[in-house]
């Protein structure tokens, strides 16, 4: 039996790993995908206290060898199934493993757009991540859904590789941070359409153009979806409270409705949603749960 089991190695599950190594405990660490988390797709971050400037892989990369540096063993396979009752276990397809405590740390996925075509031509032009697959469109026009400040972020590191960005925001007002939002209306390159929705992403083998506001097409050559996340925590649900849009509730030291699970990062209730929010998370479960 290990002293904590983390679900995620996302920002919050490697700090946790971290501040909980550091005390003395034995920590496991699932991760289903990457290590590292959503932060290993940011190109250029610069609002980490401290840091004035780093890519997202190098901030998790730097955290990964801290976590494994004190004692995190961390293992990539995916929790199909737990039962916090008692003893504190999961379940993967293939193993069950037991722990005083739990920290979910999950993060949250992608939301889809649902519209015509953005299944069909998902990794032919549909994409999620603008800087895994910006490089690809090169001197290209492309469009980019979405007003949050990954939206935006998103479109500002495409204008410096494509030949022209469309913004479409289903509002008429940016809901991202107004630097990005003054940076995104600065660019020469960048095209807002505001009040806007995709109804159908075209093509043949590969995405050509959006149709938009029941009546207009744009040949596009990309489309890059960033209209937030969504939690995945229903196999959760018997053990902690989950709000309207399925995040975890918790108090403000991370702890759930039961006894010795926490949750920590994105995939719990919170005003904002950040690298640094994800590491304070992940430092005080990491450091709570040893205490229990």
């Amino acid at each position: 039996m290990k002293d904590i089991i983390i679900i995620g190695a996302g920002f919050a599950g490697l700090t946790a790993a971290l501040y909980a190594g550091r005390a003395g405990g034995e920590v496991l660490v699932f991760e289903k995908a990457m290590q590292g988390g959503q932060i290993v797709f940011a190109g250029e971050t610069e609002n980490y206290p401290a840091v004035p400037t780093a890519s997202g892989f190098e901030l998790a990369s730097a955290l990964y060898a801290q976590a494994v540096k004190f004692g995190a063993e961390i293992i990539s396979d995916e929790i199909i199934r737990c039962d916090f009752s008692d003893v504190k276990t999961v379940y993967t397809k293939d193993k069950s493993y037991t722990a005083k405590t739990v920290i979910i740390a999950n993060g949250a996925s992608h939301r889809h757009l649902n519209c015509d075509g953005e299944k069909e031509f998902a990794g032919k032009g549909v994409s999620y991540c603008a800087t895994c697959d910006g490089s690809f469109y090169k001197n290209k026009t492309v469009a980019i859904i979405g007003g949050g400040s990954s939206a935006l972020s998103e479109a500002l590191y495409l204008s410096n590789i494509c030949e022209t960005v469309h913004i479409f925001h289903r509002r008429e007002v940016f809901r991202g941070e107004k630097i990005l939002a003054d940076r995104v209306m600065s660019a020469k390159n960048i095209i807002i359409h505001y009040n806007s929705e995709i109804s159908k992403i075209a093509g043949s083998d590969k995405v050509e153009a959006i149709n938009f506001n029941e009546t207009e097409t744009l040949p596009v050559s990309a489309v890059f979806i960033s209209i937030g996340m969504q939690p995945k925590n229903e196999m959760f649900s018997g053990y902690v409270l989950l709000n309207e849009e399925g995040y975890i509730i918790t108090n403000e030291n991370c702890e759930t409705k039961t006894k010795g699970v926490f949750a920590a990062g994105d995939t719990r209730e919170k005003y904002l949603r950040q690298l640094v929010t994800a590491a304070a998370d992940g430092a005080i479960a990491g450091a709570k749960a040893m205490l229990i």
